[in-house]
């Protein structure tokens, strides 16, 4: 078997001991603004979405947040801002339709602020303008340039943002984790199905209790070492 093939080619990661090293791993946050996530918010409003799960979520969201930052992954926070003049044609369309004509995330508005969880003083916010946090963002530039190869995928909306931007992710070559109970979707069926997708071909799909175990235990090797 040639070197290209050989599941044991130098710099390839396998296993969650491996993929999630804080060395090179990123927590990336999705969206977690009120507009997706609070009551009389946009999707509140225009879809009459069940919110009472969002308070939770960020909750659990948070926990593996300072989790990550006390083992010294990188943090990175995605904020949509969808003011109708920035976005695609094609996205716009599909907004006014299903939105009544209402804006989302508007720039400098409550709907576009963090919910709930935000970030600390030297973590990077990336703005998008559509779906995905990698389309015509900084994001890959940022994760480069810190050595990141592992993306722990969290926020809102699972089968939206969440999947636009790890699928893109994948395609830029890094490897993806994606907790089940730190993503979240008023769509229950579509938030499985997405969940099923990543664990199919995408990534790894472990609890966040499992993620903050590897970190647990890298900490502990260390400490036993030094």
């Amino acid at each position: 078997m040639s070197d290209e093939n050989s599941h044991n080619r130098v710099g390839l990661l396998t296993g969650l001991d491996e993929i999630l090293d804080p060395a090179h791993t990123a927590i990336v946050v999705v969206d977690m603004q009120n507009d997706f996530c609070a009551e009389n918010g946009y999707i509140h409003t225009t879809q009459g979405a069940d919110m009472s799960g969002n308070k939770p979520l960020a909750e659990r969201i948070g926990k593996l947040v300072d989790a990550g930052r006390a083992a010294g992954c990188e943090i990175v926070w995605v904020k949509a801002i969808y003011d109708h003049e920035l976005l695609p044609a094609p996205m716009l369309s599909q907004m006014l339709d299903k939105g009544k004509g209402a804006v989302c995330c508007a720039s400098d508005s409550w709907g576009a602020d963090f919910y709930e969880i935000g970030p600390e003083k030297g973590e990077q916010v990336v703005e998008k303008r559509c779906y995905s946090a990698f389309h015509n963002t900084q994001m890959d530039d940022i994760l480069r340039r810190r050595d990141i190869k592992s993306l722990v995928m969290t926020g809102v909306a699972t089968n939206v943002c969440v999947e636009s931007t790890l699928r893109e992710a994948f395609f830029h070559g890094y490897y993806i984790v994606m907790p089940p109970d730190c993503v979240g979707s008023a769509n229950v069926p579509l938030h499985e199905a997405t969940i099923k997708s990543v664990e199919f071909i995408f990534g790894h799909v472990p609890e966040s209790g499992q993620v903050m175990d590897v970190w647990l235990g890298k900490a502990r090797a260390g400490q036993a070492a030094e």
